[in-house]
């Protein structure tokens, strides 16, 4: 059965998948500040693609995701910053294990189940990669993942998650074309590197002996 579920941005994508991680792989620290999220959202490791959001920009995100329900300011009365948390597993009724998917999707993009199974362990252990793929098959069936077909060059089939707008563009990714253009890419450098080499051995001294009988 699909959900009506809101479409997000890629901001509001990078803050939910934030609040996500952050709440299993750092429960001492969350809720999160404004300052902790916005560095979760731009940290270098784990993110697909690295971004550098200001603190106005992940307020705005996360503030939207308050009035669609999926996050909440959740500052004690003897609080200094506002710290924030999400609801979306809740909203939604998610397992543990759907919702570490979820998340891994929303920072990294499409992935295969076996790079799926690797990224999310922090958050959830998978014994296998067939139990990744029955998670996603559930995710599918509430219209919240999708598989990709798989393209020529590629050995496995990718997932992409359906909340935000980065899931059309990810999932007409041209893959293959990409593999030529680094292919194309190699062959002209190495058409300057030869270039370079017969330029070099044009100039260099002549031997004054060169052509002595």
């Amino acid at each position: 059965m699909g959900v009506t579920a809101p479409r997000l941005d890629p901001v509001q994508l990078r803050v939910l998948g934030s609040l996500l991680e952050k709440q299993r792989t750092t429960p001492d620290q969350y809720p999160l500040s404004l300052n902790a999220l916005r560095l979760a959202c731009n940290q270098a490791t784990n993110r697909d693609p690295v971004l550098d959001l200001d603190e106005s920009t992940v307020r705005e995100a996360v503030q939207r995701l308050g009035t669609i329900g999926w996050s909440r300011l959740a500052s004690g009365p003897g609080s200094r910053a506002a710290k924030y948390r999400q609801l979306f597993d809740e909203a939604l009724g998610l397992l543990p294990s759907e919702t570490a998917l979820l998340a891994v999707l929303m920072l990294r993009g499409p992935q295969t189940a076996a790079e799926l199974r690797a990224r999310s362990e922090r958050l959830h252990h998978f014994a296998s990669v067939p139990d990744v793929e029955s998670t996603l098959e559930r995710l599918v069936e509430r219209e919240l993942v999708q598989r990709q077909e798989r393209r020529p060059g590629t050995r496995e089939e990718r997932w992409i998650h359906l909340l935000g707008e980065d899931s059309a563009a990810a999932s007409t990714e041209p893959q293959v074309e990409r593999a030529e253009q680094d292919v194309s890419l190699e062959q002209r450098l190495a058409r300057v590197e030869e270039r370079l080499d017969e330029l070099e051995r044009a100039l260099a001294p002549r031997d004054p002996d060169e052509g002595r009988l």
